[in-house]
């Protein structure tokens, strides 16, 4: 068992950089693993140069280091490396030193873990608009057996955030296919909120869906927007259908949404 004791006690500011440096070397394997199932690929093999496909050293893999040094290009052939590693494994890090710093302890630590374990599975949504079970089941059970110290949830409280997530959003699913006869959200987005529900407990559902759909909602406007004018004319058709039909990738708002819940809720309702 871990003992959360012990993560109280660590100086904040050895923590913050800590947490910052775990969650930059987590960030250049989220982002590995995004892309290559992004191509189709699996995780086993050397790490290779997306450009001529020549084996890395050990010194092209530092994360953030390696792409700074390099000037952002490939040792082995010059090419232009995609800056998509660097803002990962950037984005890791800033997840790390910020839940510490916000939250500290043991809290901060789960907190992070939360952040770093919901990485790829917003970055697979937003990409491809998938919702791998794989990634959604491991982000479940962590929630399940680590989350007590976030929200200060006991395991029974956890189990319940769960059904009651999965299960409503399932409802939703089911309401708006009966509606409109075709699907209005992906599978993937109820087992997700479920895992959120695992690491909330019931009692912060709520908000996290509410913070999901506003910016959901803000997203499919701006989007409608600054580029649905020029395709709805395109099409013939009027801009209100166009932002009828926005396809939006829901579970990246979930997974921010349900992350910024938990600091969130103990301020406003406690």
């Amino acid at each position: 068992m871990i003992d959360f004791g012990a993560l109280d006690r660590l100086p904040l500011a050895f923590s913050a950089a800590l947490a910052a440096l775990l969650g930059v070397i987590w960030g250049s394997f989220a982002a590995a693993l995004v892309l290559r199932w992004a191509r189709g690929q699996g995780l086993g093999g050397r790490s290779m140069c997306d450009h001529c496909r020549q084996v890395l050293r050990v010194d092209d893999l530092v994360p953030l280091l390696s792409h700074l040094w390099r000037r952002g290009k490939s040792r082995c052939c010059g090419q232009v490396i995609d800056p998509f590693h660097s803002y990962v494994e950037a984005a890791g890090g800033a997840i790390g030193a910020a839940a510490l710093l916000m939250m500290g302890g043991a809290a901060g630590w789960v907190w992070a873990l939360m952040g770093w374990l919901l990485m790829p599975l917003i970055l697979l949504d937003a990409r491809m608009q998938w919702l791998p079970d794989r990634l959604t089941i491991i982000l479940a059970g962590a929630g399940l057996l680590l989350a007590g110290p976030l929200m200060g949830t006991d395991m029974t409280q956890r189990w319940v955030g769960a059904l009651a997530a999965g299960f409503s959003l399932s409802c939703v699913r089911w309401a708006y296919y009966m509606l409109r006869a075709r699907e209005g959200m992906g599978g993937g987005d109820p087992k997700l909120f479920a895992a959120l529900g695992a690491w909330l407990g019931w009692q912060a559902l709520p908000l996290a869906l509410l913070l999901a759909s506003v910016t959901g909602l803000i997203w499919a406007l701006l989007g409608t927007v600054l580029f649905g004018t020029v395709r709805a004319k395109r099409k013939g058709t009027q801009l209100g259908s166009s932002i009828m039909t926005q396809r939006v990738p829901f579970g990246v708002f979930l997974g921010v949404g349900g992350w910024l819940s938990a600091a969130l809720f103990p301020q406003i309702f406690r």
